[in-house]
Formats: C-alpha cells, sequence, structure tokens
C-alpha cells in the first residue's frame, strides 16, 4: 500500500472535503477516511500527520463519534479542527462545555504565540469562520492557548512538544483568509511534508502502478464520451497500448447526437477507436414502468455491468474492468457509519458483484473533477473535449421524473439541445460548470395562439461549482432564460412552460433524482 502524507479523519463535517483540496492546491496529497477506520489501516498508509475534521456532533453527547484512541499514539503530528479540537481536549483531559452563545460567522483571531510554527506569516487580527455550539473550558496538562478571538478564549491551541495543535475555526474554507497558509504550515512546518505533489506526478505514478498491476492482461474500459472516462481510456492506453479495450454502450439516455460525437472525437482527437455496444432496448425494456430514481439507477448499474461482462467474453485475456469513479462518488457513495449517508447508488464503488469474473480498477478515485480536468491537459487532451459538462452515469433517466419513455426522452433531448445552442450562441457553456434539462412530467394549463394547451413542464437547471461536492445556482443573464425559454416552448411540441432552479447544492443534489 502507498504511503499517504497526510490522513484526514472525517466527523461529519460538511466542510471536510475542502481540508483535502487546501493541501492539494499546495502540493501535499491527503486523503479522507471516516472517524472509525481501522487503526491498522491507518498505520498502513504511513502518515506523516493526521488531521480531524468537524463535525455537528458533540463530544461529551452520548453515541458521539471518536477515533481510535490509538491515533494519539502514533508519534505523528496531529491538527484537530473544531470537533477535533473538542475530541483532543476531552482525550488529554480537558474540559469541553456549551458554549452561552453559538458562534458563527467571521471572527478575528489575535495571535498569542507569534513564534509557533503554526502562524509563519500569518497575520495578527485576521479574519477566521467560526461554527460551533461547544467550546473549550479548560485546556488540558501541556497545552497553551497560541490564538484566541473575542468569543473564543481559546481559538488555537498547541502540545508543541507532541506537535499536536487545534482550531476551534476552520482554516479549510474560503472565509477564513490565511487558512490555506496555515494549513500549509502543518503540513511543511509541522509534519515536513514537501509541497510535491502534482497532476504531472500523479500521472507518471498511475501510469506505472497500471503497468504494474496489469502486466500482460487486458483491461475493459467502459467509455462515455465525458470528462472521466475519457480521461481514464487515454490514461489506460499510456500505460498498455493495445491492450486496452474501450467499450462505449449506447444505452439509449445519450443526448441528441452524442453517439456519433464521442465515436468521432476519440478517433480523432485520442486516436483510439471504440468499441460501440447498442444496448439501447435492453437498457429501456428494463426501465419499463420503473419511477422511483433509485431503482433506475440500480437498474441501469446492473445493466451496465452485464453489457460489459457479455461484452468481454468476446475478448480474450481481459481480466480488469477499468471505470472513472471519482473522489467525490467514494465520499458520496460510502456512508461513514452515522455522519454522512449515501448519496449515489449507481457507482460501483464498493466492488463488483460476486459473480464478475474480473477485477476493479479506479485510477481517479483519489482525485477530484477539476483534478481529473489536469490531469488529461498532462495526458494532451484537448481541452473542448476536457471542458464538456459533466453527464450522469445513468444518463437522461435521472433526468425524467417518472417512468423513461421515448416521448419524455424526445422531449429532454430537443429542450436540451436547444439550451446547449444558446448557452454556446451567448459565450456561457464555458462559465458554468453543469447545464441541463429535467423533464418533471407536471402538465399544467397554457394558451399557444387562440388554442388551450394542457402540457409538460420544463426545468433549465444550471449550477457553479469547482468539483461537484457543493454548488450555487447560476446567476445567468434574464435575457439568455427567455430565449431558451421562448424557443423551448415554439419548438419542443408537448412542452408549453419551463421553469429555472434556484437552488443550491446542499440542500439539494446537482441533478434532481
Amino acid at each position: 500500500m502507498k504511503t499517504v502524507p497526510i490522513i484526514v479523519l472525517d466527523f461529519g463535517s460538511q466542510y471536510t472535503q475542502l481540508i483535502a483540496r487546501r493541501l492539494r492546491e499546495n502540493g501535499v496529497y491527503c486523503e479522507i477516511v471516516p472517524f472509525s477506520e481501522e487503526i491498522e489501516k491507518i498505520k498502513e498508509k504511513k502518515p506523516q500527520g493526521i488531521i480531524l475534521s468537524g463535525g455537528p456532533a458533540s463530544v461529551y453527547a452520548e453515541g458521539a463519534y471518536h477515533p481510535d484512541s490509538e491515533i494519539f499514539e502514533l508519534g505523528v503530528p496531529i491538527l484537530g479542527i473544531c470537533y477535533g479540537m473538542q475530541l483532543i481536549t476531552q482525550h488529554f483531559g480537558g474540559v469541553v462545555i456549551a458554549a452561552d452563545h453559538h458562534e458563527y460567522g467571521k471572527a478575528k483571531l489575535m495571535i498569542e504565540n507569534a513564534q509557533s510554527p503554526i502562524f509563519e506569516d500569518i497575520s495578527e487580527g485576521g479574519v477566521v469562520w467560526m461554527s460551533h455550539g461547544d467550546r473549550v473550558d479548560m485546556l488540558p496538562d501541556n497545552f497553551e492557548m497560541i490564538g484566541y478571538s473575542d468569543n473564543s478564549p481559546y481559538a488555537a491551541i498547541a502540545d508543541e512538544k507532541k506537535k499536536i495543535y487545534a482550531f476551534q475555526f476552520h482554516p479549510e474554507v474560503h472565509h477564513t483568509q490565511e487558512g490555506a497558509r496555515l494549513l500549509k504550515n502543518f503540513a511543511k512546518n509541522i509534519c515536513g511534508i514537501q509541497s510535491d505533489w502534482n497532476m504531472g506526478s500523479f500521472a507518471k505514478e498511475k501510469i506505472l502502478s497500471i503497468r504494474e498491476k496489469v502486466g500482460e492482461k487486458r483491461v475493459l474500459c467502459g467509455v462515455s464520451g465525458g470528462v472521466d472516462s475519457s480521461v481514464v481510456a487515454t490514461l489506460l492506453y499510456e500505460a498498455i497500448g493495445d491492450r486496452l479495450v474501450p467499450i462505449f454502450v449506447d444505452h439509449g439516455l445519450l443526448r441528441a447526437g452524442e453517439r456519433e460525437q464521442v465515436e468521432a472525437m476519440f478517433k480523432q482527437r485520442v486516436g483510439i477507436d471504440l468499441i460501440t455496444v447498442d444496448a439501447a432496448d435492453e437498457f429501456l425494456d428494463n426501465l419499463q414502468g420503473v419511477v422511483d430514481p433509485e431503482e433506475k439507477r440500480k437498474i441501469i448499474g446492473e445493466t451496465f455491468i452485464r453489457v460489459f461482462d457479455r461484452e468481454a467474453k468476446k475478448h480474450q485475456g481481459i481480466e480488469f474492468l477499468a471505470q472513472g469513479t471519482l473522489y467525490t462518488d467514494v465520499i458520496e457513495s460510502v456512508s461513514v457509519k452515522g455522519p454522512s449517508k449515501t448519496i449515489k447508488s449507481h457507482h460501483n464503488v464498493g466492488g463488483l458483484p460476486e459473480w464478475m469474473t474480473f477485477e476493479l480498477i479506479e485510477p481517479l478515485r483519489e482525485i477530484f473533477k477539476d483534478e481529473v480536468r489536469k490531469l488529461g491537459l498532462e495526458l494532451g487532451l484537448p481541452k473542448d473535449m476536457l471542458g464538456r459538462h459533466p453527464f450522469p452515469g445513468p444518463g437522461l433517466a435521472i433526468r425524467i421524473m417518472g417512468e423513461v419513455t421515448p416521448n419524455e426522452l424526445r422531449l429532454l433531448r430537443q429542450s436540451d439541445t436547444i439550451m446547449q445552442e444558446e448557452l454556446k450562441a451567448w459565450g456561457y457553456y464555458d462559465k458554468i460548470w453543469q447545464a441541463f434539462t429535467v423533464v418533471l412530467n407536471v402538465k399544467s394549463v397554457g394558451v399557444m395562439g387562440d388554442n388551450r394547451t394542457y402540457d409538460n413542464t420544463v426545468c433549465v437547471r444550471m449550477v457553479e461549482s469547482v468539483d461537484g461536492m457543493t454548488a450555487t445556482f447560476a446567476h445567468i443573464p434574464h435575457d439568455l432564460l427567455e430565449a431558451i425559454s421562448t424557443r423551448i416552448i415554439n419548438e419542443v411540441d408537448g412542452i408549453n412552460r419551463v421553469v429555472y432552479d434556484i437552488t443550491s447544492k446542499p440542500p439539494g443534489t446537482i441533478e434532481w433524482e
């Protein structure tokens, strides 16, 4: 098992993934694991530092989340953030109590010990972001207060000898002005980690590991034309060449003209000839009568695997299946005993079914979406391919509220095509993270010409994001929205109303199902 410079124990904070992002942006590789991770698995990664994330619970509450106490005996530097700070305080004999006033929002950090290596190049009175209902009331032995704010007498504490530090505030969020620097100081000054991790080194490492793992065998790779699968296929091609068997499954849930576009793009821009499998009838037959979104996802996922397995038997020497699982998929698909809930169910994050005969390869499962795009550039993929908006594995099925039928697919394809055309014409396609339409299967009365109509409603969804973990609705000019709405209603038979989704993530998800 490869070493991991920093391990982040997740206690359920909505900000946990930002810790990894800030460190990686500073060239330090780290991984997030559940707070309940077995101590032996942590030891195997040989971390040079451990970070305890924030969390929504109270350390003194019944059923509070606690890691294996042996992490405090590993002899590596530890940084606790918010809930992590309170865990450290409690473990070493200090006292944590409910605060008289909950503290949410900006505060000024006053530095008590400017000589602490954690505060190198940190400004006095800088803004930090507080989000807590409990506070440290008494420090453990051998700990000192090294920073405070107006409402937090122990905003930062440390046992410099043991190299254990803790912040009551969240250095990982954007609102903490020098938060990235604080995390870098922990990694560099406290843990002694060099900032030498980047997409170039990641690509070389992955290519070598794929070659070592695959040997002379062959790899079946599912290709959709999206960024993730395109990067996976290219990475595999760099590693094993013609021993890659790239399969493009047309599941009948693609956007208009997408099959032809993907085939041409790979042949002309990447130099890989795809093996296209037309399985549209099989997928649509399996989805007939299904309205529950989770059932849709599971049916599509299971059908995908059976199609791949069937295709693999046509080729000799295939022992591996590659897919574009991302770090966000891992985080959202694997429930962490308590703090987080499973959001996505169509990813094969936990492994393949027992009846399958090949092993899973997921070279992107350690990186975020924007990092995948950087990796694609390292591999020489064109920017227009890497700039494509994310498209879900289950395709258009999860953008139809209710049963997937030929008519609903028609409405969705035609409305989505119009929206994409207008976004590109107005120069907005590359300014937003993702845009799509959703068929709501909600009918309403309309007036078109002199006739009364009773037709379907389409929702337009556009979001701005960095990695898909969080998102805000895109602030699109009203004139552009009007142009999209007018064209959809005028050109798509069966739609007489268009609405715009202004929900962020959280509380919503980007996709509707």
